[in-house]
């Protein structure tokens, strides 16, 4: 038996996308083990690994569909119930959400926001999450710095694209848009300065300096210190690029 590896993809550079890359992203959806409100979501939802959090997360992957940076993946969680509540009760997160899914759905489309009809409504009502598998929009993806030096920085969704919006035409049309840097770059650290030595210090008459045994030891200072899962069904045809 032979492997015949010339009609495997070269390897992909682990080069972020570009911060401020505007991009049709197609996302599919990854299942967590965990059954969702809906019938279609059985298995879908995924866990938070946190202790004694009750936070039910959406598991996405995103891929672009064309362009310079086409077939690169971003990953991202999408809260879907639990953690921190508003003043009615709601779930912050699942809000948030929701208000993204529906942007997708606008965008994947091509309906204006302000479009209330009931041929639009219809087209945002959806029958469980997992019918948002495989939804093809426009989005801008940021570069989002990692607050824990163990991990590297890691590309996400900054937010969807709207069909009013001047890069989705761009977009759509295939032509290039420039990028729009969401972050600022990351101040350089200041060069470590080199400590002056005892013997060119100053020292007082009146006030001898403390012998080393004498003197208070500085406290140490602590160390300081994404994908895979199998993805449910394809979802309606209305969403699929």
């Amino acid at each position: 038996m032979t492997f015949d590896m010339n009609d495997v993809e070269p390897q992909q550079s682990g080069d972020l996308i570009p911060d401020g890359t505007f991009a049709k992203l197609v996302m599919t959806l990854r299942k967590g083990g965990t059954d969702g409100s809906s019938d279609a979501d059985r298995g879908l939802l995924k866990a938070s690994n946190q202790p004694g959090s009750d936070v039910l997360m959406l598991d996405a992957e995103f891929t672009v569909a064309e362009g310079p940076h086409a077939r690169r993946k971003f990953w991202q969680n999408f809260t879907v119930q639990g953690g921190k509540l508003d003043e009615q009760g709601q779930s912050i997160g699942w809000k948030i959400s929701k208000s993204t899914f529906r942007a997708m759905i606008d965008s994947a489309l091509g309906l204006n926001p302000e479009d209330m009809s009931d041929a639009a409504k219809a087209k945002r009502v959806l029958r469980g999450l997992a019918d948002l598998d495989g939804i093809s929009f426009v989005a801008k993806i940021q570069i989002e710095p990692s607050r824990n030096p163990a991990y590297k920085d890691a590309n996400k969704l900054e937010h969807v694209v709207l069909p009013t919006a001047p890069e989705w035409q761009k977009v759509m049309a295939g032509e290039p848009v420039p990028a729009q840097p969401s972050n600022k770059p990351r101040p350089a650290a200041a060069p470590a300065q080199p400590a002056t030595p005892a013997w060119g210090q100053p020292q007082s008459a009146s006030a001898p300096a403390a012998p080393a045994w004498g003197a208070p030891s500085a406290p140490a200072q602590p160390a300081t210190q994404t994908p895979p899962a199998a993805k449910p069904g394809n979802g309606p045809a209305w969403l699929n690029p």
